[in-house]
């Protein structure tokens, strides 16, 4: 059942990236789209605001079709095994969706046909005659995915026809030089064939007009987008010469057409939505976020989806009227492994299966979160992840936690002492621990989640200085009145920052409240130091983290 929120609770939608089911994910994805929704969503839910976080495999996308021809098994026996490995992934993450669902339900093509219909009623969707890649040996039309060749802008040699990996941009298969099939090798030739169009080129004034009012927006999502409407926007076909995808809903292609996968994926925010109110028992609850003014959404992807959440969503959404446009577009750059731009299609970069394996999920949450790539491309090494966690979260968090506990048991029967009087040091150490809590609350609210970690740390260094300058565990020996203060200040430090640290360390942030006797029955815990009552009888010290070692193979 739905939670009872305060009065002044924002819906808030976390509309997160639709990973193709046709591969394992690797640490670009975590780091570009999945992690900052999960604690960008955390953070709204511990401030009292209604969050409803969704996404789910995309199960129509070229590159399934490909792998199970390449395998010679049926499009639905990968989606099926790698759909499950994404579920248990997220799961060992603690990610805490509302709904991960696919695009294979009923619901979603239901949903779809639905935006199809109300553009092409209103115009916005036409049929024409186009020019298609045909493979004369398959004999077949090619959907982009399955056109390989020169990009056009960048010279990268292995574009595909739907995108350059390289450069980032948007392609059509005819754009590319040389172009060659990438089911047989050969040259394709152009065919006519016919198929509907977003007449994408009507929206070009009111969506320029949209994004010049965009405030806060990350400066590449802003001037990508802008740029894109400069150049000028064409109308693009959105269906294809496929078997597997959403059925088109009107007559007039015949035989072997579908919707094509980039226009039915970004439909799949809003069918997920209602899907999930469907399953609330209360099938108009979508409305509280997609009809309503006051809601805001937030995109999370990476930089090579900018267009399709910036330019193609929201002429979508405009076409169709009546629901709300994004409120930010927060995308990530990409994450690079040792200078090479990660890939799962091409194998580059440690995927998030092989990382948990190595590392403990915090941990993992920990280390990428210090290295996300909000504003630039960043480059990660095994060594940097092993270095984050042994030398920030391990030595300074962990490390704080486990020896004031420790103290605590050690010189008070673990339960919490009196704080006496208190120096000009104790008061200093809690302003500032707020203080840090009100910075990281700023820079998540803004996405600026690096920097908000950064500040959280920075009160986790504060406090183990506060202990070295008091140094409990020689006053214990003269003065135990000194040394309960020391140790109460500390732990409502500990608190304050536990909570400061939940939306990135969910499950070790919840073993630290229990120990300390606070309340963490709540989804969330909320944002805020909360008191850590005299009196109160502390759990045991339990390391909260293990040092890592380098794997063998890390250059």
């Amino acid at each position: 059942m739905p939670v009872n929120k305060p009065p002044n609770s924002r819906k808030i939608l976390v509309a997160v990236a639709w990973p193709y089911a046709s591969g394992s994910r690797h640490l670009g994805h975590l780091a570009g789209a999945y992690l900052p929704s999960d604690i960008f969503a955390r953070y709204q839910r511990a401030i009292g605001n209604d969050v409803l976080m969704v996404s789910g495999s995309d199960v129509h996308g070229t590159p399934i079709t490909v792998r199970a021809e390449t395998e010679g098994v049926s499009p639905q026996e990968i989606v099926d095994r790698y759909h499950g490995e994404f579920v248990r992934q997220w799961d060992a993450l603690g990610f805490d969706w509302d709904l991960f669902t696919t695009t294979g339900t009923a619901n979603h093509h239901v949903v779809t046909q639905d935006v199809f219909l109300r553009l092409h009623e209103q115009g916005f969707i036409d049929q024409r005659s186009s020019e298609q890649f045909y493979d004369p040996e398959a004999q077949r039309f090619l959907p982009d995915r399955y056109v390989e060749g020169t990009c056009p802008h960048c010279d990268y040699k292995e574009a595909r026809g739907d995108q350059c990996d390289n450069c980032g941009r948007t392609l059509d298969p005819i754009d590319l030089i040389e172009p060659r099939s990438k089911m047989t090798g050969a040259v394709p030739e152009q065919r006519t064939t016919e198929h509907f169009y977003l007449r994408l080129g009507d929206f070009s004034d009111e969506l320029r007009t949209w994004l010049e009012s965009r405030e806060g927006w990350r400066k590449h999502v802003l001037n990508f987008s802008l740029g894109w409407i400069e150049e000028g926007l064409h109308d693009r076909a959105i269906t294809r010469d496929i078997e597997w995808g959403v059925e088109v809903p009107v007559d007039g292609l015949g035989d072997g057409k579908r919707i094509y996968v980039w226009f039915d994926a970004v439909i799949g925010y809003l069918s997920a939505s209602k899907e999930w109110a469907a399953q609330q028992g209360e099938p108009d609850a979508w409305q509280q976020w997609w009809q309503n003014d006051d809601a805001e959404h937030y995109y999370f992807i990476g930089k090579d989806n900018v267009p399709f959440h910036t330019i193609i969503w929201p002429a979508i959404l405009m076409g169709y009227g009546d629901l709300h446009l994004p409120t930010d577009v927060p995308a990530n750059q990409y994450v690079t492994f040792k200078g090479g731009k990660a890939s799962a299609s091409r194998g580059i970069g440690l995927t998030i299966g092989d990382a948990l394996d190595r590392y403990e999920p915090d941990a993992l949450r920990y280390a990428m979160a210090a290295n996300l790539p909000e504003t630039s491309d960043v480059d990660i090494t095994e060594s940097e992840l092993v270095r984050r966690i042994n030398e920030e979260l391990v030595a300074t968090w962990g490390n704080l936690v486990n020896r004031v506990v420790s103290m605590t048991h050690r010189y008070f029967d673990g339960v919490v002492p009196a704080a006496g009087e208190g120096s000009d040091a104790d008061r200093a150490l809690l302003e500032s621990i707020d203080r840090t809590l009100d910075e990281a609350a700023g820079n998540l609210a803004a996405v600026r989640l690096r920097a908000a970690l950064a500040t959280i740390l920075t009160g986790a260094q504060a406090t183990n200085q506060y202990l070295s300058e008091l140094e409990p565990w020689k006053t214990a020996k003269t003065d135990m009145e000194r040394t309960g203060t020391t140790l109460n200040i500390a732990l409502q430090a500990i608190a304050g920052l536990a909570a400061a640290f939940a939306p990135f360390l969910p499950a070790t942030s919840a073993t630290v409240l229990t120990t300390l006797g606070l309340d963490v029955s709540a989804r969330q815990p909320a944002w805020g130091r909360q008191e850590v009552a005299t009196g109160t009888t502390l759990g045991p010290a339990v390391p909260l983290f293990s040092k890592v070692e380098l794997p063998a193979d890390e250059d």
